[in-house]
């Protein structure tokens, strides 16, 4: 890729807070000092800004629910409090205070959960009510959670240590326990579920194994090497919506695709190929091998790969469906989304097709240059259709006091715009005439 004038990635660096995908990617979210930006990703040569917020600063969390109006911000200034918005209309539906720095917020149609250091807080986001209070929870410095965007399989992966990869699923709709789930030897760094709420994907802090689970049983079901040679730190794990493909970006310059699919041993012997042999003779001799090297042996690489421009960047990826063809997303905070074509049959190298400004969106998309497209582009197939969400785990913000907290449970209701009233019903959150509704009640 081209190198990139340092004035304006500094530029933007110091604009740059945060980033999140919507559930189903068709919505960035980017938090900056000023406040925040919402886009929309509906074609790959244009970038729609369609709400630019300045109710609180230095916002370093900002989630929207799927295309809906409502959108949750934290800023530096109050880091204990969280504002809920409708951002079209302008008003704020409610805002609630915690305990603590609030680290991550997760949201679905059913639930809104809030992640902090020790505890996690679990709202039901019909009418904003408390539901559930986990306290004690083990020390999460970083926030790390995730919620499934199926509101029917609401689950709530978080970790369950502190000093080792345990996973902890819960039932964020029964609000109980369900598993607990060894995944790897090192303390958790990422974790994301697919779609449906039927597979977990986590990486550790050591960054070179990627595991998924089935979910609720917590079973292991692929395996994959993202590297041997160094540890990572991985930003953001993504799975594609038909969860054939996982995207996995880190600190490095390398963005990760793998493809999930069952290894079937007739296919070996319906091409017996030098390399289908030596892939025999290999897995034959890993029964004689130590355990940690005969597990290194079974373990998948990289379907896809692409290469960045840049190295230690805070960035997110995720998988889309664009204009009826597959396409990688990277926001990275050097100020660019990047979109890239995905080959879904033979992988490889992926191509940039587009990157977007993220802090002037009224100028032209910045068209990659021959320095960009590696040297073998060819015209992408047309590949099934995929997307998936995640969100940026925010480090933790400097530390602020905020008066009125409740010792009962944590959060406590903060004021809220008359207006909203308790629905009787199902909220419809494609109407704008319907939303999730709260009362004037506080706690």
């Amino acid at each position: 890729m081209e190198s990139q004038d340092p004035a304006d990635v500094a530029e933007a660096q110091r604009g740059f807070i945060c980033a999140s995908f919507n559930q189903d990617t068709t919505s960035l979210s980017v938090g900056t000092k000023p406040g925040y930006r919402l886009f929309s990703i509906t074609a790959v040569d244009k970038l729609d800004c369609i709400h630019e917020g300045v109710e609180c600063p230095d916002v370093y969390i900002v989630e929207r629910l799927f295309s809906s109006s409502l959108v949750v911000v934290v800023s530096l200034s109050m880091p204990r409090r969280m504002n809920v918005y409708h951002f079209k209309k302008g008003t704020e539906i409610c805002n609630y205070s915690y305990s603590n720095n609030i680290l991550a917020v997760k949201l679905n149609r059913q639930r809104l959960v809030v992640c902090l250091e020790e505890s996690i807080y679990i709202h039901n986001i019909k009418d904003m009510k408390l539901l559930k209070t986990l306290l004690n929870t083990p020390t999460n410095p970083s926030g790390l959670c995730a919620l499934s965007v199926n509101h029917s399989n609401s689950y709530l992966a978080y970790p369950g240590s502190a000093t080792i990869g345990e996973i902890t699923l819960y039932d964020a709709n029964g609000l109980t326990t369900l598993t607990l789930i060894q995944a790897h030897d090192s303390p958790l760094a990422a974790l994301t579920f697919n779609a449906s709420g039927t597979k977990l994907a986590s990486a550790s802090e050591k960054g070179t194994v990627i595991r998924v689970f089935s979910v609720p049983e917590g079973q292991r079901l692929f395996e994959f090497r993202r590297g041997m040679k160094r540890y990572v730190s991985i930003s953001s794990l993504s799975f594609s919506a038909d969860a054939h493909f996982l995207c996995a970006s880190s600190n490095t310059e390398t963005v990760h695709i793998f493809k999930l699919e069952p290894h079937s041993p007739c296919q070996d012997e319906e091409s017996p190929t030098w390399s289908a042999y030596v892939g025999k003779m290999f897995t034959a001799a890993s029964t004689y091998l130590p355990a940690q090297v005969s597990d290194m042996m079974h373990q998948d690489r990289a379907f896809a790969t692409v290469r960045l421009n840049m190295f230690g960047l805070k960035n997110i990826c995720a998988l889309a469906t664009i204009q009826k063809l597959p396409r990688l997303l990277v926001a990275s905070s050097d100020g660019y989304l990047y979109i890239y074509n995905v080959d879904p049959q033979d992988g490889g190298e992926c191509i940039l097709v587009q990157k977007h400004r993220l802090f002037d969106s009224s100028e032209d998309p910045v068209e990659p240059s021959e320095e960009d497209k590696p040297e073998d582009a060819s015209p992408q197939p047309t590949g099934q259709s995929y997307a998936a969400t995640v969100a940026l785990p925010s480090s933790p913000p400097a530390s602020a006091t905020l008066m009125g907290y409740s010792e009962d449970g944590g959060a406590q209701r903060g004021e809220v715009i008359p207006e909203h009233e308790f629905a009787e019903g199902p909220v419809c959150l494609d109407d704008e005439n319907e939303f999730p509704p709260v009362g004037n009640q506080s706690n």
